[in-house]
């Protein structure tokens, strides 16, 4: 509660100062404001692409930094030592109290906001200095730098590298790549969307940037799938099953129907026909699915939410 009203207090004080690159937790902007711009910048010709992650970033902001970041804006003494006081508590493991170093609490209702303090001197540096280097798209620690030519994208990630160990920071090299966005089937995943750049297939010789589910996002919405049709739920009435798949959909529709994500969602409907179809079986005490298909084709689906129809971004000959 002492978070969400020091949060109340500061977010105003630091949006004045925030910049338009920057779209993580902040009010009236949001990941789609982010995956839009990516599709924007690409469009406009930056296709190479640093796909960049910090390593331990909340595990890795160092108090010194985060109090000079503050200090900009603050100051309250009593405001600071609070602040500074919450990253010196402690994390419970649940058999011990652990004192780190560095590093703000995950899950702490102000740590969002903590972390664009100190990435907004990430912001500002490019803004003043790099900008001719390529068009960053940051969303609190996840960022990605869409640049106009291989040069200058080589040059972006050893300047990024250099503004983050100035901050105490670093790169995760196993996670972080410069990719051409012209290569045939070259791509990267950024906020649960994985990006590409197609050709039209009505104006040959016109490329888009598109989006869908990225590899990661289908495994886990298959993974809660299996959880919510189990065999280990079979004594619940079907009307319970479905309804919990439902409300499943209804969210991840909700974020990804926002995407060129045509193909993926039907291969999520027959997925999702299937795994209700086998739970049915299993509950009547039959084999494999058909019994169970035989009763949603019965009653209509019995309500099934469907993903196909839903799509409401991207051209219309280019979803996937």
């Amino acid at each position: 509660m002492v978070q969400a009203s020091a949060k109340l207090v500061l977010e105003p004080i630091y949006e004045a100062d925030f910049l338009d690159c920057s779209y993580g937790f902040r009010p009236g902007r949001s990941a789609h404001d982010a995956l839009e711009a990516i599709r924007a910048g690409v469009n406009r010709g930056r296709v190479i692409v640093v796909d960049a992650d910090i390593a331990s970033f909340f595990d890795s902001i160092r108090a010194d930094v985060l109090r000079v970041a503050l200090e900009e804006r603050i100051s309250d003494r009593k405001m600071l030592q609070l602040l500074l006081g919450w990253l010196r508590a402690g994390v419970w493991t649940g058999t011990q109290l652990i004192h780190p170093d560095s590093g703000t609490p995950q899950g702490g209702v102000i740590s969002p906001l903590m972390a664009n303090v100190v990435l907004h001197r990430l912001d500002r540096q490019w803004r003043e200095r790099h900008r001719r280097l390529g068009e960053i798209v940051r969303y609190a620690d996840d960022l990605v730098i869409l640049c106009p030519s291989e040069d200058r994208a080589d040059q972006a990630l050893a300047t990024l590298e250099s503004i983050l160990a100035e901050m105490g920071l670093s790169l995760s090299w196993a996670k972080t790549s410069i990719l051409d966005l012209r290569r045939p089937k070259s791509g990267f995943d950024f906020l649960g969307f994985h990006h590409r750049r197609v050709e039209s297939f009505s104006r040959k010789g016109r490329f888009f940037c598109v989006r869908w589910p990225s590899d990661r996002a289908v495994r886990r919405a298959r993974d809660r799938i299996r959880q919510l049709a189990a065999r280990r739920r079979a004594l619940l009435p079907v009307e319970v099953i479905v309804g919990d798949v439902n409300r499943f959909l209804i969210g991840w529709r909700g974020y990804f129907a926002r995407g060129n994500s045509t193909t993926v969602f039907h291969d999520m409907d027959r997925f999702v026909r299937e795994r209700v179809a086998r739970f049915i079986s299993t509950k009547h005490g039959h084999h494999g699915n058909r019994y169970g298909y035989r009763v949603l084709l019965d009653h209509d689906y019995l309500g099934l939410v469907r993903l196909v129809g839903s799509v409401r971004l991207g051209p219309a000959n280019a979803t996937r």
